[in-house]
């Protein structure tokens, strides 16, 4: 079944039964996450992996993250991306202020998602989040960089 969610802010979202998606989502004003804050960001997708959806690959840039996913039925229904993101964006903002000592918004409000079709692969999702970070410059390859999962991608990349 393919639903349509538009949720309070600009950016409609689609999503399909069954499908993996690929989300994107950032900081707020770009803010730069320490690394603290990546690892916690980090282990916020863990968390809901298993319980609200099978999480494929995920990276914690600087300012943003992907991650690649299938949201999970729950006996009701599927969850949405918008309650799986709600998830992530809101433990983690918690914890990255009590962990700082700051005050304020961590995320952008909208995230980006892209349900992947029949000729897009998890694997190639999967691959291209995997060298994001030799992208940005950050490490010479995908197995330095430590907010990289799953562990195994470091080593096979």
């Amino acid at each position: 079944m393919n639903r349509i969610y538009e949720y309070r802010r600009h950016l409609p979202h689609f999503q399909s039964d069954y499908k993996a998606i690929f989300v994107t989502f950032s900081t707020h004003h770009r803010w730069i996450l320490p690394p603290e804050a990546r690892t916690i960001t980090l282990e916020a997708c863990l968390w809901g992996n298993g319980k609200r959806f099978t999480l494929h690959g995920v990276v914690i840039m600087p300012d943003h993250t992907h991650l690649v996913l299938t949201p999970l039925y729950d006996g009701s229904g599927f969850y949405s991306i918008a309650e799986i993101m709600q998830g992530i964006k809101s433990v983690s903002a918690h914890r990255i202020n009590r962990t700082l000592k700051r005050i304020g918004q961590i995320w952008q409000h909208e995230s980006f998602d892209h349900v992947l079709r029949r000729e897009e692969s998890i694997d190639a999702k999967v691959q291209y989040i995997c060298e994001n970070p030799v992208r940005a410059g950050l490490v010479k390859h995908p197995q330095e960089y430590r907010w990289l999962w799953p562990p195994e991608l470091r080593k096979s990349a």
